[in-house]
């Protein structure tokens, strides 16, 4: 899930509880706040207010195959 934070926000996943990752709205590969993360983050996070969820880019699909050659 891609969301947007727009406010500090710390997770602590469910099934590890003795981690937590905090997430900035200054931060993420472009520093625009902009991060993918685990879709239970990502709920936490919009529900709580601190993230907007991001329209996710549409995957290309693969090219197709080569033709086999008859046998």
């Amino acid at each position: 899930m891609k969301v947007r934070f727009t406010d500090v926000f710390s997770y602590v996943p469910t099934l590890e509880p003795r981690v937590s990752i905090k997430f900035k709205p200054t931060g993420g590969p472009k520093r625009d706040g902009v991060y993918t993360v685990k879709r239970e983050c990502g709920e936490r996070a919009v529900a709580s207010g601190k993230a907007v969820a991001v329209a996710e880019e549409p995957v290309l699909d693969a090219p197709p195959a080569a033709p086999s050659e008859p046998e």
